[in-house]
């Protein structure tokens, strides 16, 4: 191919290649496997053996596209080309010019570039010279520190005049990544070029002397712990003609490791790791970890009990001290005392899991429960733990390892049978560094945790003498094989009265002492508590109550500074009513939930929460349309369905209700549960939304004062439903005077107080025309409205009983 000026583009077949930049001037052998690529080799062969080549931008690319190819790249010269048994062709390349690809084609099935060559830079010859000696300086040095250079590159180099040709061959051969070669072929400017590959070598150079810096700091610390070992062995030797004993802290710890009483395994474990101690150097990293491990293990209670208390009556008083009802909790702490009194050789703990709103005092009853029996008391909390180690520790090999949280709170503890709370189980989490409730079944499990092993001890360690006591809000979270192992002690919220007996037994008592306030200071009636429980705090537990007790008694403890330093004798406060409305401030809830009157499309269901019962408002409007049903609330796929199911049962029930067979078709509905930002589910509001259904459909109102809960189906049954004595807890608190269950909740009823029972009238049905009797306040039948009209209708006149008419 004929020479042509540089302004003029040149075509050449084009090869894309991979993993290389051939640079002009270098001998560059490759091999070419492409069907595209052998093509284009085969077009230069047969022409005047002129190729292209440019490096692909992604070498994983088998088929790439003239956007995968660097624009930049190199006319070479074929030089010698072998086919290969495999049918790849071995090739030898010597570039000739960098050029820039103009336009890239395929013909033939191969690519075909029209390139331009960018004309050489004019630099002063003295700039020149001054950077090609500056180059081979630093080229030099290099070489002498990397032994990989060849020696046939450092020979060009030294030999070469030309500053282009320099520092291409230099750039060539320097181990650096494809994408900086190709940034140096792009440079056209040979100046620019050479300071470039010179900021290169300083890189490589630096890197290089780093390498031999770490290899010689590593020898010396090689030689200076072979010195210590020197001086250690011959300080032993010193000692030894001294006649000093150096195996005081050795026999210190074999006579921890007898007094301990470990198992068999342990002891073995502890004596084995002494001899290993005794012959380890005492300035060696291992002589701590080794220490350590030996330590945790004679700390651990091994053989150690507390006494307990087996005296029912006096815990049965300590219980009734510390809390106010609770019974079933009492209940089952004084039977597992009862059964230690009677059979003194029960090794087999105990695994309770008290579930319950905030506030209620799970958490509290583990230090109750400690004092009851006299044993001691550990806490720890799961929240947010997701780390399987936390439980079970790390293994010793890890830098820094230490054993699980279990084990600390053995140790912390002192003996083989306190009261370990496990507090927050349900809020434990899961990643990638393993499932903690996985690592936590073991340990709660009464057949097998007197063989619990933890990572770091990595010895067997009898947990069945715990008392392990699990506390959490809800259930669902945990799985399901874990609370399969546990005895599940569900605590409901507390009513009114119950509020009212805790705030003047215990929460106004501890306040007192809390702020600093004497008797003779503040005195709370009953009546300014109920103010306090029903317009102040909505909650199954007690805390928010305890908390605004306490805003009332800062406020008098302000007062009563304030008096004093006016010298002025404070008068007795007694908080009434009125008084909390002033110190509080508005009132943040209404006492009653219900409607304020009843009406047509509205009525009361009951709902289930993590924080206790919540009367919950049903709404439906219709509206003329196509039969569109929409639902609005944040509700959740069950409600939705719950929804539905009502409706299909009201439509088949259509001529009963006196809706005419078409209502469906010509009315669009609109069924809303107020309180739309936060999330609702479930099927117990099934026989609420069928209410409102057809309450809305018929336009009788419902009565503001019953509520109900339960499922309904499509054939109008009224199934089970759970949280039975939360809800109606919170239709106490509402005012409601008429619950509707279903019948199978009939057994529930004996969790619930009697104080609420004797206010609360509760209605049991089995089918939804039960219902439907009890909620609304005329006849919503097609059969019962009629006998009323003509109940209601004044008798019809003869035309012979007409005055006037003889």
């Amino acid at each position: 191919m004929t020479k042509l000026d540089e302004k003029v583009t040149e075509i050449y077949p084009m090869v894309p290649i991979r993993d290389v930049v051939v640079f002009p001037y270098m001998m560059v052998p490759f091999v070419i496997g492409r069907q595209s690529s052998v093509l284009a080799l085969e077009r230069a062969l047969e022409s005047d053996k002129k190729i292209y080549l440019a490096t692909q931008i992604d070498a994983s690319m088998d088929n790439p596209t003239p956007d995968d190819i660097y624009p930049v790249g190199t006319a070479a010269n074929i030089v010698q080309s072998l086919k290969l048994p495999d049918g790849n062709i071995k090739v030898l390349v010597e570039g000739l010019r960098r050029a820039r690809a103009v336009r890239v084609v395929e013909v033939d099935g191969f690519f075909q570039a029209e390139v331009k060559f960018d004309p050489v830079t004019k630099v002063s010859p003295s700039k020149l010279s001054l950077l090609t000696k500056r180059l081979n300086t630093l080229f030099e040095e290099f070489a002498k520190l990397n032994p990989n250079i060849n020696d046939e590159t450092i020979i060009q180099a030294a030999h070469s005049s030309e500053a282009d040709r320099l520092a291409d061959t230099i750039a060539a051969n320097l181990p650096i990544s494809v994408e900086d070669k190709q940034s140096l072929l792009e440079i056209a400017d040979p100046a620019k070029r050479i300071e470039k590959i010179c900021e290169f070598i300083d890189i490589e150079i630096d890197k290089v002397k780093m390498d031999k810096s770490l290899q010689g700091r590593v020898r010396r610390q090689m030689e200076k712990a072979q010195r210590e070992y020197y001086l250690s062995e011959k300080m032993k030797a010193i000692q030894k003609e001294l006649g000093r004993n150096e195996k005081d802290e050795i026999e210190q710890l074999k006579k921890k490791v007898k007094e301990a009483k470990m198992p068999k395994d342990a002891h073995e474990k502890a004596t084995n790791e002494i001899q290993r101690l005794e012959q380890m150097p005492p300035m060696s990293a291992e002589t701590t970890v080794s220490r350590t491990y030996i330590d945790w293990l004679v700390s651990m209670p091994w053989s150690k009990k507390s006494r307990e208390i087996k005296d029912l009556l006096r815990a049965e008083r300590t219980l009734n001290q510390d809390h106010y009802g609770l019974e079933k909790v009492k209940e089952r702490i004084l039977e597992f005392l009862a059964v230690r009194q009677l059979s003194a050789k029960t090794q087999q703990g105990s695994v309770l899991c008290f579930v319950g709103a905030p506030g209620v005092g799970k958490s509290s009853l583990g230090s109750s429960i400690a004092r009851a029996t006299g044993r001691k008391f550990v806490r720890l909390s799961l929240g947010g733990v997701r780390d399987e180690a936390e439980i079970r520790g790390h293994r010793r090999t890890y830098i820094g390892a230490l054993p699980g949280q279990i084990i600390q709170m053995m140790k912390k503890a002192g003996t083989k049978n306190p009261v370990f709370l496990i507090d927050e189980v349900d809020k434990m989490s899961m990643d990638f560094r393993g499932d903690p409730s996985a690592a936590l079944m073991e340990v709660l499990d009464p057949e097998h945790n007197r063989t619990f092993v933890d990572h770091y001890l990595d010895t067997e360690f009898d947990l069945s003498n715990v008392m392990f006591i699990c506390t959490a809000n809800v259930l669902h979270t945990i799985p399901r094989p874990l609370q399969d192992r546990m005895e599940v002690v569900h605590i409901s919220g507390y009513t009114e009265w119950e509020k009212l007996s805790i705030a003047t037994q215990y929460l106004v008592k501890k306040q007192l002492k809390q702020q600093g306030l004497k008797p003779s200071y503040i005195e709370f009636s009953e009546e300014g508590i109920q103010e306090i429980i029903r317009s102040y705090t909505r909650e199954s537990g007690v805390r928010n109550l305890e908390r605004e007790i306490a805003n009332v008694c800062r406020k008098v403890a302000r007062q009563v500074v304030v008096a004093k330093g006016k010298k002025r004798e404070h008068k007795k406060a007694v908080i009434d009513s009125k008084v909390v409305k002033e110190l509080l401030g508005v009132q943040r809830y209404r006492q009653s939930l219900v409607a304020e009157a009843s009406e047509v499309g509205l009525a009361t269901g009951l709902a289930w929460t993590e924080v206790g019962g919540e009367v919950l408002l049903t709404e439906a409007t219709t509206m003329k349309g196509k039969g569109h049903l929409t639902l609005t609330g944040k509700l959740g796929e069950v409600m939705q369905e719950s929804a539905k199911a009502a409706l299909s049962f009201v439509r088949s029930r259509s001529n009963e209700f006196g809706l005419g067979r078409d209502f469906h078709k010509l009315l669009d509905m609109h069924i809303h549960i107020p309180e739309g930002a936060i999330p609702k589910d479930g099927p117990s509001a099934g026989i609420a939304l069928a209410t409102t259904i057809i309450s809305a459909l018929a336009g009788v109102p419902v009565r503001r004062d019953v509520a109900m809960t339960g499922e309904i189906t499509l054939r109008g049954k009224v199934l089970p439903i759970g949280g039975v004595k939360e809800k109606v807890l919170a239709a106490h608190r509402g005012g409601i005077k008429t619950v509707i269950l279903p019948r199978d909740n009939e057994r529930d009823l004996k969790d619930i107080p009697t104080s609420v029972l004797e206010d609360v009238k509760i209605v049991l049905v089995d089918t939804m025309d039960e219902v439907l009797d009890i909620a609304f306040e005329g006849p919503i039948r097609k059969k019962d409205r009629e006998e009323l009209v003509k109940e209601q209708r004044p008798p019809q006149i003869k035309e012979g009983d007409r005055p006037g008419v003889h």
